[in-house]
């Protein structure tokens, strides 16, 4: 039997497989990469060669410009490809549009990155697919008990109510640009505001690409050149930062909220200044992850980017082998730095 880390192991570059000479969600520019999803803090532009789904090589090339690699490699979910000899497959995350677990065989052995990933349902993205394996890694941004998100449906009803109560105030949601914007419209949609939504200029391309995947956004207008004290009773989407700019402060008296798992502690929400958190995370929450590792059954977990003590404990109290791999470079949803341009 091999070794796992004779398949998949860390360096400062990023997961490196060594018998397939390529790595995984590589934070450095490598001759050869597999991405999981088009995060800033997964898929970096100047790598050689780069395979990822579909839709994630389409946000790479309009984030980042067409000759964002020399050799972009598309793969369907669940077609099998290889890598020198090492076989490969992609399974849907659930994270955001295109994201994808990335199952590496060689030799008998099955391990699986997880890349980001969330079990609840997403209107604009493919549902996670368990895959089993021996060795399944695993994020662990909301990795302690604290951590159980509310149904993003109900969070987003509390958006619609204060609409409802303050139909004077502007409401701007500061989202991030990558699947969260999208998420947050979408789900608008499904609770029934057919309105025009104002969109900050920052979200307009990726709006667009959604809308070309078959994801329907409804009627959207950008928020630049709006007069004075604009937008009552209406809703604009925009990237964090930009809730907290000058660029707010041209909208008539606006309830500030920000869509992010962590708005379920209060003291970001403070620290912000958030007036209406809304708790809606693109992420498992701590019961989404056991949950996964108990349907899995993996040999093993590996854990990574996050808070990996608490599912070490809960591996060890529940049997099951666990290890902290902590890769280094990945954030929670790392994002204003691409995405925040003047409106």
């Amino acid at each position: 039997m091999i070794r796992p880390e004779d398949l998949l192991h860390p360096t400062p570059a990023g997961l490196y497989c060594p018998p397939g000479e390529f790595y995984i969600d590589p934070v450095r520019p490598v001759d050869r990469a597999v991405i999981t999803h088009g995060h800033a803090d997964h898929a970096r532009a100047g790598h050689g060669a780069v395979l990822a789904t579909r839709q994630t090589l389409a946000i790479m090339a309009e984030r980042y410009g067409a000759d964002f690699t020399l050799q972009p490699q598309s793969v369907e979910y669940g077609e099998a490809t290889a890598i020198n000899g090492v076989d490969l497959r992609l399974a849907p995350a659930g994270h955001v549009l295109g994201s994808a677990q990335v199952e590496v065989r060689w030799k008998g052995l099955i391990m699986v990155v997880s890349g980001d990933y969330k079990r609840r349902r997403d209107p604009t993205c493919a549902p996670f697919e368990p895959v089993p394996c021996h060795i399944f890694i695993s994020e662990a941004t909301f990795g302690l008990p604290v951590f159980s998100h509310p149904p993003a449906e109900e969070e987003v009803g509390r958006l619609v109510r204060s609409l409802g109560q303050f139909p004077e105030r502007a409401h701007l949601v500061g989202a991030y640009a990558l699947g969260k914007a999208q998420r947050i419209i979408r789900l608008l949609r499904e609770a029934g505001w057919d309105r025009t939504i104002y969109v900050h200029g920052a979200l307009e391309r990726l709006n667009a690409l959604y809308e070309r995947e078959g994801v329907d956004l409804g009627p959207l207008a950008p928020t630049r050149d709006l007069p004075k004290n604009a937008l009552g009773g209406e809703v604009a989407i925009a990237p964090p930062s930009a809730i907290q700019d000058r660029w707010a402060r041209r909208f008539a008296d606006p309830v500030t909220a920000f869509a992010s798992g962590w708005m379920g502690v209060k003291a970001r929400a403070r620290q912000r200044g958030v007036e209406l958190p809304l708790v809606v995370s693109d992420h498992a929450d701590w019961n989404e992850l056991t949950a996964t590792f108990t349907e899995i059954k993996p040999e093993q977990i590996w854990i990574t980017h996050g808070r990996e003590e608490g599912l070490l404990r809960w591996a060890e109290i529940n049997g099951q082998k666990a290890r902290a791999l902590r890769l280094v470079g990945y954030d929670e949803e790392d994002e204003e730095a691409l995405d925040v341009r003047p409106d």
